[in-house]
């Protein structure tokens, strides 16, 4: 019996962007109101009947043989009119409400999707290629949202709930998580997921998508593997952590990396790798971990490089010391829209640390600590690009000076609103050059003349 169940389970199984076309036909065409009552009466006694305790037990894709088996049972022994293409939907879809996140599930099995924007129970939007579309999944309720939302960030041992409406976390894919619920969210709970890929983008990817040119590449892994302290800017969006993620495979596998973020994303494919992330404070206020605790312990773990997820408050100072003080090689983000945004944000998270610190020295600390800006930025169509790669080459008088070697120069738009450009090399040659060539690096001698056309 039971594998003629399957044997059937199997024949009208459909794929994720199947069941996508599905839900958005049936919605259209109007789906029968009780069909949601009978999903979560199916999903209560679904719970009152199997132990999920129990089943925790046991593998994975037997456990969703044998619940799935229970749930034709109970389908079955419902007084509906529902056809066998309904009863294998709803089957699914309670399915995905105990193993998964429920109407979500579809959105992330689809690997086009890089961003999903919950706003309220009634309106999903996603990201795909950079342009923003409106879905056909909904929640049941606002309480069926905030069952989701609690469901996620409980995995990784965080809370939300009045006392903190707001709360980061992460899914088991790595995937960035923010979730923010009345009374701070007016119209309802709020969640974004940042989704990432778990093939993760390698420079070859990078310069295949024409995020930047083979040369710009060229310097940034002569950078890396010379150990210069580089910082990623850009603003939400812009492809940062991406960037970041694909540097790191530049550095050395006998290397040993520490690295700190809020919510653990990097995925670093080195073997030698501590990872470590802020705890938010308990319900008494009090256990609180940030970043700057971290990054001052992490200077007694004999890290070779550290890298900081973002760097976004008072431990600002802690990495520019420690920059200065041995740590060649770190590398980190910040939110800014230029390089000169990036060292007064700098100048101004670093006050946040030391009020009493005179900006000339908060300044030299930055000439002296950081080697090069990586601006990225997101494109009107939805495209990710370098914008320009600039050294900070020291002081003049109290001002700390910069130098673009490569920028990208934005010349309008295509006929199907894509952006029309070049990567140009400014023909100056670093002053770190003389670095690389200390580490055994030369680069060719015609990537500070080279420019490309895009597309």
């Amino acid at each position: 019996m039971i594998s003629s169940i399957e044997s059937k389970q199997g024949a009208q199984q459909l794929s994720w962007e199947q069941r996508l076309l599905k839900n958005s036909s049936q919605k259209k065409a109007g789906l029968k109101p009780e069909y949601q009552e009978l999903k979560f009466t199916l999903h209560r006694k679904l719970l009152d009947k199997i132990n999920l305790e129990a089943l925790a037990t046991i593998d994975n894709q037997r456990v969703r043989g044998e619940v799935r088996q229970a749930l034709f049972t109970l389908i079955e022994g419902e007084p509906t009119l529902l056809s066998s293409n309904e009863k294998q939907q709803i089957c699914d879809e309670v399915l995905d409400e105990v193993f998964g996140l429920g109407p979500l599930e579809p959105l992330l099995q689809d690997s086009t999707i890089s961003d999903i924007l919950v706003n309220g129970s009634k309106q999903v939007y996603v990201e795909r290629r950079g342009q923003l579309e409106l879905t056909n999944v909904t929640f049941r309720d606002d309480q069926h949202l905030l069952r989701i939302i609690d469901k996620i960030v409980s995995q990784v041992g965080r809370r939300v709930d009045e006392s903190t409406p707001m709360v980061d976390a992460r899914l088991r894919d790595g995937s960035r998580v923010n979730a923010i619920i009345p009374p701070l969210a007016v119209d309802g709970p709020l969640m974004s997921i940042r989704r990432f890929s778990q093939d993760k983008l390698m420079p070859s990817d990078l310069v295949a998508k024409k995020a930047l040119t083979q040369g710009m590449m060229e310097l940034l892994e002569a950078a890396v593997k010379a150990k210069m302290n580089i910082i990623i800017a850009g603003g939400t969006g812009a492809g940062k952590t991406t960037l970041l993620n694909a540097l790191s495979a530049f550095i050395a596998p006998k290397e040993r990396i520490v690295t700190i973020e809020d919510a653990a994303e990097l995925q670093l494919k080195q073997p030698h790798v501590a990872r470590l992330e802020t705890r938010p404070p308990n319900l008494e206020g009090n256990g609180a971990v940030r970043q700057r605790e971290l990054l001052i312990n992490s200077l007694r773990m004999r890290p070779d490089r550290i890298v900081v997820g973002e760097v976004r408050g008072p431990e600002a100072l802690d990495m520019l010391q420690a920059m200065n003080t041995g740590h060649d090689g770190s590398l980190t983000t910040i939110h800014a829209n230029t390089p000169r945004d990036g060292v007064s944000r700098l100048e101004v998270m670093v006050s946040l640390a030391n009020a009493n610190m005179q900006l000339v020295s908060i300044r030299q600390q930055i000439a002296a600590a950081v080697h090069v800006f990586v601006q990225a930025a997101r494109m009107s169509d939805g495209s990710r690009r370098v914008t320009s790669i600039t050294e900070v080459t020291g002081m003049e008088g109290d001002i700390v000076t910069l130098q673009d070697i490569f920028v990208f120069e934005k010349r309008g738009l295509g006929p199907n609103n894509e952006v029309l450009g070049r990567f140009a090399a400014t023909g100056i040659r670093p002053k770190f050059y003389e670095k690389l060539l200390s580490h055994g690096i030369k680069l060719r001698p015609d990537l500070f003349d080279e420019v490309v056309e895009v597309p």
